[in-house]
Parts: C-alpha cells; sequence; structure tokens
C-alpha cells in the first residue's frame, strides 16, 4: 500500500514576507509532506515588490528552515480553488492574526468549500509575538524610514530600506 502525500497550499501576497509568514510556513511545514508557497499575481493590489523579488524573498528564507516537508514556491494568477486543484493540494493553510482575520477568511472558506468541498481550510493562530504584524503597515513604517527589524528578516529589511532609499 502506497502513503498518500498530504499536500498544503499557503497562499498569499507575500509583499513583503514577513516574519509571521515565516512562522506560518515553518508550521504548516510539519502538517504536511509537500507545502506549496503560493505567491499570488494580483496587480491590483499594486505591490512594493515585483513578482521576481516576492518569489526569491520567499525562497531565500525558505532555504533557512530546517523542514521536513518539501516547500515549494510557486506563483499563480488563478482562482485559489484552481490552483490548489492544479497543484493537488487537499489542504489551503491560513494564518490568523485576529478577529477581522477570521471574519474574512470565514466567508472565503464558504466560497471555497462550494467550489471544492474536498479541499479543506486549516486556519493557524500567528503566534503572539507576530499578530500586529502586516505587510501593508511595514511598508507604511518603512516608507517613513522607521525600523522594520521586529517584523521581517533581515534581508528584508535592507530590500525594503533600497526600495524607500534608506540608508
Amino acid at each position: 500500500m502506497t502513503k498518500r502525500v498530504r499536500v498544503g497550499l499557503y497562499p498569499g501576497t507575500f509583499d513583503p514576507v514577513t516574519n509571521g509568514h515565516v512562522d506560518i510556513i515553518a508550521r504548516a511545514a510539519t502538517l504536511v509532506d509537500r507545502l506549496i508557497i503560493g505567491v499570488a499575481i494580483n496587480e491590483d493590489k499594486g505591490p512594493l515588490f515585483t513578482l521576481d523579488e516576492r518569489l526569491d524573498m520567499v525562497k531565500q528564507q525558505i532555504a533557512k528552515l530546517n523542514a521536513e516537508a518539501e516547500i515549494v514556491v510557486q506563483p499563480f494568477d488563478t482562482l485559489l480553488m484552481n490552483f490548489a486543484e492544479s497543484v493537488g493540494a487537499q489542504i489551503i493553510v491560513r494564518g490568523l492574526r485576529a478577529v477581522a482575520d477570521f471574519e474574512y477568511e470565514f466567508a472565503m472558506v464558504g466560497m471555497n468549500q462550494k467550489l471544492n468541498p474536498a479541499i479543506e481550510t486549516v486556519f493557524l493562530m500567528a503566534d503572539p509575538t507576530h499578530q500586529a504584524i502586516a505587510s501593508r503597515l511595514v511598508k507604511e513604517i518603512a516608507r517613513l524610514q522607521g525600523s522594520v527589524a521586529h517584523f521581517v528578516p533581515q534581508e528584508v529589511e535592507g530590500r525594503l530600506k533600497a526600495k524607500f532609499g534608506v540608508s
């Protein structure tokens, strides 16, 4: 009898990848055999970083993890459930920071279950040290020349400084 490979999908924009994202990735990798990090192509969000930059930042952080699961970074620009089906995901991993996240994610789960009831959504609560971190706020702090050292990996902090011309 062959063992079924458990495939998880953690989708996001990762603009930029934060310490909270890295924490969810590391924890999600303990739940599955293969974890796909789906980097969304969503020009409507007006990302600060290009797709290639976001892919590179995520890959850079994954390389530091000592994960038993295979972790793959892949861009996508389709409906999330279509992407999940195309990569063979049985679960979608979502991180939750606060009640507002839950309300949005709860609505999404209901819609996604109608599209494909075979794919389960798993919520991971943000580590308390990362609950306040949001990519949008990190970018704002960096733009205004504040320190984001507590919120993002060192390499990402350097990229933010370069984007905003901060030395």
